[in-house]
């Protein structure tokens, strides 16, 4: 039997990525659960303007703490994987 794909939003990839740039590429994958290859795609794709993440640095007038951005893409991981259950 294939595996199903997931299939992620939007808004869950621009928040991945900001955390890899906070954290690195390899550390997010681990921390959010996905495969590091999928990660460095999202990084090469907002490198390439194909991922538009904003151009605002990531600071913390500007985004949410770290702490706080992590507990969104791990519930955002979780809902993902229930969806694909289904």
């Amino acid at each position: 039997m294939a595996k199903q794909q997931r299939k992620y939003d939007m808004e869950y990839k621009i928040q991945a990525v900001k955390l890899a740039k906070e954290i690195g590429g390899a550390k997010a994958a681990a921390e959010l659960g996905i495969p590091e290859n999928t990660m460095h795609a999202w990084m090469k794709a907002a490198r390439e303007g194909r991922l538009d993440i904003g151009s605002e640095p990531h600071t913390p007038q500007t985004a949410m703490n770290l702490a706080e951005e992590l507990t969104l893409l791990r519930r955002q991981a979780k809902e993902q994987e229930k969806k694909s259950a289904v």
